[in-house]
């Protein structure tokens, strides 16, 4: 139920043309109120939803290269970039669209479970291998991390004197680094290898296997229209009223 909404808020703040702050103002509000209420913290999901900043800092070129009324210009010697009201509208339309779906994101995951949503996947009628890859995708990417801290306590416990001084010049640390990558590929790889085996041995058989879900009644589905049909009359509005 709370990846359906979750989708759908995505769905609906993309959909707003640029420029209808409204409809924005209106799309952040659910989301820090779904923050405020969700238990989460809205210190909490503002800090994680602070990893979209270097991904939407990619559209800011666009200020300065989309046509329209000139704003300030910006002199950096040999040549002056001019930025327009319709370039920084369309910027901080993005920046809003992304920074409201990414807190979206951030609140559905710390909600819910791996497995819970792994389930809502596939209640989704997903593709069973698509799922399955998701599962054994983060399942081995916290064996990758553990492989990775292990190599640096081995590491650290060879040396002597390690500090933010010590070592050798950048291209020594970075063939060390290079080293260290393709050790721990291999070492990942042969881990998953004999993890996998350990799967098969108890019955693995490319399924997953959960507890029957017994499907949506009368109130679940009230509770799901009734924020769709919010964020539907709010990206409507958005496209042909305001």
């Amino acid at each position: 139920m709370k990846l359906v909404i979750a989708l759908a808020f995505i769905f609906a703040t993309t959909s707003i043309p640029p420029g209808k702050w409204p409809a924005f103002g209106a799309m952040l509000l659910i989301a820090w109120a779904a923050a405020a209420i969700s238990g989460v913290g809205v210190v909490r999901v503002f800090l994680r939803s602070l990893i979209a900043l270097p991904f939407i800092l990619i559209a800011l070129p666009t200020v300065f290269t989309k046509p329209g009324a000139p704003l300030f210009e910006l002199s950096l010697g040999l040549f002056t970039l001019t930025a327009t009201a319709e370039g920084m509208e369309f910027f901080v339309s993005v920046f809003i669209k992304s920074w409201a779906s990414v807190t979206a994101a951030v609140i559905l995951t710390s909600t819910t479970p791996a497995l819970g949503l792994l389930a809502a996947l596939r209640s989704l009628k997903l593709p069973e291998i698509l799922v399955a890859v998701v599962m054994l995708m983060y399942r081995y990417l916290f064996v990758l991390v553990e492989e990775a801290q292990r190599m640096l306590r081995a590491r650290s416990a060879r040396s002597a004197g390690v500090g933010p001084g010590s070592g050798g010049s950048l291209i020594w640390r970075a063939r060390s680094a290079g080293g260290m990558a393709g050790s721990l590929f291999i070492r990942t790889l042969d881990r998953g290898e004999r993890i996998y085996m350990a799967m098969l041995a108890r019955g693995y058989d490319g399924g997953i296997r959960q507890r029957a879900t017994t499907p949506l009644g009368r109130l679940a589905a009230v509770q799901i229209a009734l924020p769709l049909s919010l964020f539907a009359t709010i990206a409507i509005s958005a496209r042909f009223l305001l």
